[in-house]
């Protein structure tokens, strides 16, 4: 039977129709979300908000959650002689998706956090995201999201 990990992520928009992408501190030019694992006994919200919180620094009086989807799903890669990858006891993530609209007030955004998820972070037009800044196994599950949100197609 094949778990899925469940998993949150943001869609940050800011006043100019601009969305916010980070870069993988361990993988440069990997572009992506702010996102994580839903730990315990936590509700998506409260991912959301510690996720945020941890990747760069905004608290949730910091935006507005605007919109949620789920049930966005892949599958880890193969690894060697055919075995799946697991992660956190899965063989992939089942993710919900926040669009949050960042307010006026907020703060700069700050990836220099002390897990240190990202190196740096941008604000692009939602067309502008590239798939090739991505792992294929993520691919289509953006493709999705860029459509859902943002009526892009990718």
């Amino acid at each position: 039977m094949v778990r899925y990990r469940p998993n949150v992520a943001a869609l940050v928009v800011n006043s100019a129709g601009n969305l916010l992408i980070c870069e993988r501190w361990t993988i440069p030019g990997a572009w992506q979300f702010p996102q994580g694992g839903v730990d315990g006994d936590e509700t998506l919200e409260q991912a959301l908000f510690r996720e945020v919180r941890e990747e760069i620094g905004l608290d949730a009086r910091h935006y507005d959650v605007i919109e949620r989807r789920q049930g966005y799903r892949y599958l880890y890669p193969t690894v060697a002689r055919g075995k799946k990858l697991r992660k956190h006891g899965s063989h992939g993530q089942e993710q919900t998706y926040f669009l949050c609209h960042l307010k006026s007030d907020a703060p700069p955004v700050n990836v220099k956090q002390k897990q240190r998820e990202f190196r740096a972070y941008r604000w692009i037009l939602p067309v502008e995201f590239d798939l090739d800044w991505l792992p294929p196994f993520k691919r289509d599950v953006y493709r999705e999201v860029m459509r859902d949100f943002f009526q892009v197609e990718l």
